[in-house]
């Protein structure tokens, strides 16, 4: 069973499951930092409804956007959704594992890559007993250096590498991405509230990039009162 509902003052329409994986506000906030030019090709490393790209395609007139997703049914969803909002020639959905991307894209021609990743280790929680929620949740099917690893292979030299991650794994991302030469480049840390400490942070990094990273002024989710500050409004719901 599905719902269908409007986004961004009914500019998206989305098709999402009543039960098993939606999307959370997590995949608007990274939307808003990924920088797409009009020339510019994309890749979204486990895309699952498409939300990502979609929220993409009201900012900017990329030349393409690729969504990759391993769960068969999500990915369907994602057709599904680019479809529904007529997207077809800016958006294509690969159902597909994203180490096997060799067989429908090639090393070193893609601009930008972004990913909205499992962020909990296997051994660490409980895991959902919901398949489709354990695996956008746990890193059942592919793990934190997978991603960067197929983000660093896909990507030009100077290409983009946007992802939203755990602040507390925060040392386990910048050095994966150091490590497979995508330099960090911007961190901004996410919190619930001016008093909370982070939960997520969204880090951009630059294939093959020289050292330098600008660590931006937090955001701020929720207000005092409740309900979104201005800048988080704009960001999720508007």
């Amino acid at each position: 069973m599905t719902t269908t509902d409007s986004l961004f003052c009914g500019r998206l329409k989305i098709i999402q499951k009543k039960k098993g994986y939606r999307f959370s506000v997590d995949a608007a906030i990274l939307a808003q930092y990924i920088r797409l030019r009009a020339a510019d090709i994309a890749v979204d490393l486990g895309t699952g409804c498409g939300i990502i790209p979609l929220i993409l395609s009201l900012k900017t007139s990329p030349a393409h956007i690729f969504g990759i997703e391993i769960q068969k049914d999500l990915a369907g969803l994602a057709s599904r959704n680019v479809r529904l909002n007529h997207l077809e020639s800016m958006i294509t959905i690969v159902h597909g594992d994203m180490k096997d991307f060799k067989s429908y894209l090639t090393p070193g021609t893609v601009d930008v890559v972004f990913s909205n990743p499992p962020y909990r280790k296997v051994l660490s929680g409980r895991i959902n007993p919901e398949a489709e929620r354990a695996v956008a949740r746990h890193e059942i099917k592919a793990c934190l250096l997978d991603i960067v690893t197929v983000a660093e292979s896909l990507l030009k030299p100077s290409g983009r590498f946007v992802v939203i991650y755990p602040a507390e794994r925060t040392v386990d991302l910048v050095l994966h991405m150091r490590t497979s030469r995508l330099e960090p480049k911007r961190l901004r840390f996410i919190h619930p509230k001016q008093c909370s400490g982070a939960i997520l942070v969204v880090a951009e990094g630059t294939k093959h990039g020289n050292p330098g990273l600008s660590v931006e002024p937090p955001l701020v989710i929720y207000k005092p009162e409740g309900g979104y500050t201005d800048e988080a409004r704009k960001m999720i719901a508007e």
